[in-house]
């Protein structure tokens, strides 16, 4: 059996608050023929998360209010796309905007749909080595306070298990980021111990 995709037969525009989301309501056929008259998609903006590494082995993080879930969370350095910007270029931005870290050392992790069924935008991570603190962060969202945070890999997984941690895509890139590690020539080798890192 072959899978095949869905046909958009109309596409309907309910909300637009540019640049932050649109919602669509599609009418769709499925494979069998069936049809939806009401499949919701949410358009959002892309947007880039890195795991800055430094020397030393530790991650830098931010500590920061998400209005979203409404509490305090421990993150990853992260920001929208702006139009024209490319991810790598939205997520070194983001490192010096929000920490005051550049690293030397850039790698893509991947992009990633939010939300399979929903769309909800695009998630690009990045791993950034030999983290270094070249200014003091200067954040232009004057709504968002953010705080830098290092902290060791056995010290994240520990908030992660804590539920200090509260988005996905921390969680999914600093995973990605570890994994990349691993494969390219082992934890050890890279700052990080297995014994307690994992």
């Amino acid at each position: 059996m072959q899978l095949e995709s869905w046909k958009r037969l109309e596409i309907s525009l309910v909300l637009s608050a540019l640049p932050w989301l649109e919602v669509y309501k599609e009418r769709v056929q499925l494979e069998d023929g069936r049809t939806l008259d009401d499949f919701y998609r949410v358009a959002l903006p892309d947007f880039a998360a890195v795991v800055p590494i430094t020397e030393a082995g530790e991650l830098v993080m931010i500590r920061t209010y998400k209005h979203g879930v409404g509490r305090v969370s421990l993150s990853s350095p992260a920001g929208l796309v702006n139009p024209g910007e490319s991810p790598l270029l939205t997520a070194q931005r983001e490192l010096l905007e929000e920490t005051g870290y550049a690293a030397s050392d850039w790698r893509p992790l991947g992009g990633f749909t939010v939300d399979g069924n929903r769309q909800c935008g695009k998630a690009h991570f990045f791993l950034a080595r030999n983290a270094t603190r070249v200014a003091f962060a200067h954040n232009p969202d004057r709504n968002e306070v953010v705080e830098v945070q290092l902290i060791s890999p056995h010290n994240f997984l520990r908030a992660v298990e804590q539920g200090d941690v509260a988005m996905l895509a921390t969680v999914g890139a600093v995973s990605l980021a570890m994994l990349a590690l691993l494969a390219e020539n082992g934890l050890r080798a890279t700052g990080f111990n297995p014994e307690t890192t994992l």
